[in-house]
């Protein structure tokens, strides 16, 4: 796996744990907390809410799924 990909995954795994912990939390506050643009928070939360991870229940707002997901390192 290239470096760039394994970034990637490594960074969406974390916005989806801080989901989980948080709450519901808002777009900016991703941005805020993790530093990247607000694009790559959007392309990252596509990602979780394809895969039924994350949904958004009101624009800009985020919540984990209850969905079961098994964590590895």
């Amino acid at each position: 796996m290239k470096p760039s990909t394994n970034r990637m995954l490594t960074r969406i795994k974390s916005v989806y744990m801080f989901i989980r912990k948080k709450g519901t939390v808002t777009t900016q506050e991703l941005v805020d907390e993790f530093g990247i643009t607000p694009r790559t928070i959007q392309r990252d939360l596509n990602v979780l809410a394809y895969n039924d991870l994350v949904h958004s229940p009101t624009r800009g707002k985020w919540s984990a799924t209850e969905k079961k997901v098994r964590m590895s390192s």
